[in-house]
């Protein structure tokens, strides 16, 4: 039996339905076996981030929109930060799942709670031969949403689960790659479907083949 799964979780999106509120909603989930060593790559990641100048926390929404820590910084330095993140979640040996919900086919809260509840539940049913092959499964959630925590106590309480919520974001770069997923793939739903971009977004990608991103992430998917 495989000793312990560490299971990265992170959110985007809200819960809401009045003007302002998010168009799509996406949970991401970064699976990493506690064997696979990823000593070579967070050094990769370190030194690709040392060279820009930058050790702060990836958080791609921000990025993307020039907000926060990233308001003063050039799009240069902003997207060369982006490809650090996603090249290092391209190195890792790690597996990607991101449920993405389109809001436009609900209509109130009750009904995003159940619709992701039942995804969530699928995706673990799916793997559940996988789950219970490790002796300890540690999930890193911040209980950013209080709904989705308890989508996730449910689902998972079956499972032999050791749940951290208070951890730091700066250091657990798979956190921010799980961070990172949310947005990527909700631009992937947003070009699928012919939604129309943000103008940062827009931005920011311009001149980049967004399939070749996804492409490379092909490979990573569970």
């Amino acid at each position: 039996m495989r000793k312990r799964l560490n299971i990265f979780i992170d959110e985007s999106g809200d819960f809401g339905f009045a003007k302002g509120s998010s168009e799509l909603y996406a949970v991401s989930f970064v699976l990493h076996e506690s064997s696979n060593s990823i000593k070579n790559e967070l050094a990769y990641l370190n030194e690709k981030l040392d060279n820009l100048n930058y050790n702060g926390m990836i958080h791609l929404a921000y990025l993307v929109a020039k907000r926060g820590d990233y308001a003063g910084l050039s799009p240069e330095k902003r997207k060369a930060i982006f490809w650090a993140i996603f090249y290092f979640s391209i190195r890792i040996k790690a597996k990607f799942k991101t449920i993405i919900i389109d809001k436009k086919y609900i209509n109130k809260k009750s009904q995003l709670n159940i619709f992701l509840q039942k995804e969530i539940k699928k995706f673990v049913e799916q793997n559940i031969k996988y789950f219970k092959s490790f002796k300890k499964i540690v999930i890193y959630y911040d209980n950013g949403q209080e709904t989705l925590r308890d989508i996730l106590d449910k689902i998972f309480m079956k499972l032999p689960i050791e749940k951290r919520d208070n951890f730091n974001h700066k250091e657990k770069r798979l956190f921010q790659v799980s961070d990172m997923l949310t947005i990527i793939d909700k631009l992937d739903y947003k070009r699928k479907n012919n939604i129309k971009f943000t103008k940062a977004e827009t931005f920011f990608f311009e001149g980049e083949d967004f399939r070749h991103i996804i492409n490379l992430l092909k490979s990573k998917r569970i």
